[in-house]
């Protein structure tokens, strides 16, 4: 018997079952719905079916073993759920104990064998055992140091160099250049408003009377009486109305 299983009857072996992918498919018109079947030391443990999983079905559920001395290896078969026949058989893997009996920890990937041994898949279990002599503990990260603020320090401003130059005072050595405006070509705008218009314009007061008109006058009017028209009618009905019966 090796060392890494001595003592291990009656501990606790909790087994996740995470899921499966790469299935083969049982199923001809539709998805297949497969669930997962774990055994060990004659106990046996079922998950949930995965209700069209196809190929590639999650679980997430957790079992636990009571485990046997001398027994190193857990059984697993996948199936698939049929309502009106048996359930097919995808595939089945022995997984082997001696890691996580001696680290206490195992998260691997199985492959499934047919009956035939062809490929059928693959599984993956995470198992815990807290028994384990060599534990190695996951999902904890070291802890970081305390949170200690820095304060800021402050100190005199340097004092002056004994060999720094002192600043100059002198002339500008550049000369300066004064920009005269130009002068406009224009006389420069009235500043007062301009006069508004008389409406109506006064009276001409020129010296000169008005010239002869350009165009001729019009013709005078006609001075004789108008003629009677000579179509009828000519005027009212000199005889008597209605004319007398003969």
């Amino acid at each position: 018997m090796s060392m890494m299983t001595m003592g291990i009857q009656g501990q606790l072996l909790e087994v996740t079952v995470v899921g499966c992918q790469k299935l083969k498919d049982t199923e001809w018109f539709s998805r297949q719905d497969p669930y997962v079947v774990l055994e060990y030391s004659g106990a046996r443990h079922q998950t949930r079916t995965c209700k069209d999983g196809g190929k590639n079905a999650v679980f997430q559920e957790k079992f636990m073993f009571t485990l046997l001395e001398g027994l190193r290896d857990l059984k697993v078969a996948v199936w698939n759920s049929n309502t009106l026949s048996t359930d097919d058989f995808i595939g089945n893997a022995s997984i082997q104990l001696q890691k996580v009996l001696s680290q206490g920890y195992d998260d691997c990937t199985w492959t499934l064998q047919t009956k035939t041994g062809r490929y059928a898949g693959e599984v993956r279990l995470i198992l815990h055992y807290a028994g384990a002599k060599n534990q190695h503990h996951h999902g904890s990260a070291p802890s970081a140091p305390p949170y200690a603020p820095q304060v800021p320090h402050y100190s005199a401003p340097p004092s002056p160099s004994p060999y720094s130059s002192p600043p100059y005072t002198g002339p500008s050595l550049y000369p300066q250049v004064q920009y005269s405006q130009p002068q406009s070509a224009y006389p420069p705008a009235s500043p007062y408003p301009p006069q508004p218009y008389a409406y109506p314009p006064p009276p001409s007061t020129s010296a000169y009377p008005p010239g002869p008109s350009a165009y001729p006058p019009p013709p005078p009017s006609s001075t004789y009486p108008p003629q009677p028209s000579p179509y009828y009618p000519q005027g009212p009905y000199q005889g008597q109305y209605p004319p007398p019966p003969y």
